[in-house]
């Protein structure tokens, strides 16, 4: 895919979304179910859409909330709700939805107090913490669509272990909410707002997350490093969380951008031009890289937090491969208390430098299909001590090897490069290049190419008889994978390795398009012939099917 000319620049006016009409069509607009488009869909990551093209509304969100009831019933769910949600438009509108129907239905909903935002590891964090000691067990909600553009919606279910729920549970939800769609939403029990609001519970969800977090990360060494720290927390749901910790553990921490806007109106454009909060994206971050020289270090986070973009003052915006190798090979040679038996999570698609990093370290790879519902039990049971995903998504044990959360954690993963930085004296980004003089240097990409649904479908269900090539970019083929070697889960997808390179393509559980994830230890040159082949690879198994 091409740089559109507009990336890592501001964002033009005429491109900011027009929050009223997002508003007015979440209310007004109804789905088509018999249009599979406008049906729930929960992905990797829960069910996402914009209410602009009928996938994300308000009839989607009470059915999906109705739905949730039914199975908690089913499965003798009785304890709190916790709800979160980030800073998108349509988050605040869906929040409104579910708290009408969830009340209505005798739920007992905890929230932020004072109508506040909440990161999606504080709801992981603070399920676990009720689970620990209570018997009614706990769930969550998180509202959300992640980085996604300012026009989408995304709503997420955490079950009782913390973590994002599994296929067979969003399974269930998804059939049974298209099922209530279909019927008029007819069954669904709804209680106005102002009504519902008395039956809810308030919360400051930050404190106990804040108090607790010495337990995962050496705080102590980074307030005695007196380092000076920059965060820009792209107006997402962590913005107020920042000066907490820097007051509670004296910390140096700037704020950089404390803007919250449903527009996102302060963002560079991305990549291809778009609005989007990635902090993984060195467009969209350009804003905190320009000022990465007065920092000893500066960090940044999407929307709802769950994932992090470390900014090198030597490197600029670490690519998060990197990040994630160098996060492994510090914490299980910096944390005493781990057990010498715990593995390292990593998708399917992350760096193979992490599969060296682990070789070097003597631990066991646990290698996942993409989403990071696999890691939850490995997190929960204390027998993976990391799991990360190359999307800037990364998870670890608490300081003593108990489990701290058990989804994406942004905020620890910042902080950790903090205490990285001040425990060794080497910023991230020196780190990285100590570890690839002992492994070799990675060259890295991920592209999205233009696929029709049926496309898509054909990808997601490939078997490694559809692979016909023998060698990829000049080297025999090693493996074709279908299923992670993790928990033989299927990936959705195919993953082609070589001794050099490997390629892995997957379709967009949201966007028209297939990713195309590529790695080579052999340079650039090398990494697009992987890419090339990768799309022709892809091209002649959709000839082949006659799409």
């Amino acid at each position: 895919m091409s740089i559109h000319p507009l990336a890592g620049k501001p964002a033009p006016q005429q491109q900011l979304v027009n929050v009223p009409a997002l508003i007015s069509r979440y209310y007004t607009f109804r789905p088509d179910v018999s249009d599979v488009s406008q049906q729930v869909a929960f992905g990797t990551s829960g069910h996402r859409g914009s209410s602009l093209n009928s996938s994300f509304t308000d009839t989607h969100i009470a059915a999906i909330c109705q739905a949730l009831v039914e199975y908690r019933e089913q499965q003798n769910i009785t304890g709190p709700l916790f709800i979160g949600k980030d800073t998108h438009a349509l988050s605040e509108a869906a929040f409104s939805t579910a708290v009408e129907v969830l009340s209505a239905n005798d739920i007992k909903l905890v929230v932020q107090t004072d109508n506040g935002y909440t990161p999606t590891p504080v709801i992981s964090h603070r399920i676990l913490q009720h689970n620990a000691t209570q018997s009614d067990k706990a769930d969550g909600i998180v509202i959300t669509p992640s980085h996604n553009p300012p026009e989408d919606g995304g709503f997420k279910y955490n079950a009782v272990h913390g973590g994002p729920a599994e296929t067979d549970i969003t399974s269930v939800i998804q059939q049974r909410a298209n099922q209530i769609i279909a019927n008029g939403n007819k069954e669904v029990k709804r209680q106005p707002f102002a009504d519902a609001l008395q039956q809810v519970t308030q919360e400051d969800f930050s404190e106990a997350y804040i108090a607790d977090l010495a337990n995962v990360v050496d705080m102590q060494a980074i307030a005695n490093a007196k380092l000076k720290l920059a965060t820009d927390p792209l107006g997402g749901a962590g913005m107020a969380y920042w000066a907490k910790i820097a007051e509670k553990y004296g910390l140096n921490i700037e704020v950089v951008n404390e803007k919250v806007d449903p527009t996102f109106s302060f963002m560079r454009l991305d990549k291809d031009g778009k609005i989007r909060m990635d902090c993984s994206s060195p467009y969209a971050m350009a804003g905190l890289i320009d000022l990465k020289d007065g920092y000893d270090l500066a960090f940044g986070n999407d929307p709802d937090f769950d994932r992090h973009g470390i900014v090198d003052p030597h490197l600029g915006l670490m690519n998060p491969n990197h990040y994630l190798a160098v996060a492994i090979d510090y914490l299980y040679r910096h944390r005493p208390n781990w057990s010498d038996k715990l593995k390292i999570g990593k998708t399917l698609v992350s760096s193979s430098l992490i599969d060296r990093v682990a070789n070097g370290l003597n631990r066991e790879l646990a290698e996942m299909p993409v989403g990071f519902k696999w890691f939850v039990d490995g997190m929960l049971n204390g027998t993976i001590g990391f799991a990360g995903e190359e999307s800037a998504g990364g998870i670890y044990l608490r300081r003593d090897g108990n489990c701290w959360a058990t989804d994406k954690d942004g905020i620890i993963l910042c902080l950790l490069a903090a205490e990285i930085t001040a425990v060794t004296g080497m910023t991230p980004g020196q780190y990285y290049l100590k570890l690839v003089e002992q492994y070799a240097k990675p060259s890295y990409k991920r592209i999205d190419v233009a696929a029709s649904l049926e496309q898509k479908q054909i990808l997601s269900q490939l078997n490694k008889q559809d692979v016909k090539a023998t060698e990829l970019a000049g080297e025999k083929i090693e493996a074709v994978m279908t299923h992670a070697p993790g928990n033989n889960a299927a990936i959705g997808g195919v993953k082609v390795c070589a001794q050099n390179g490997w390629f892995a393509a997957r379709p967009s559980g949201t966007e028209n398009v297939y990713k195309i994830y590529a790695e080579s230890f052999l340079g650039e040159d090398h990494l697009n012939q992987l890419v090339s082949e990768a799309e022709q690879l892809v091209s002649q198994v959709f000839e082949h099917a006659g799409v």
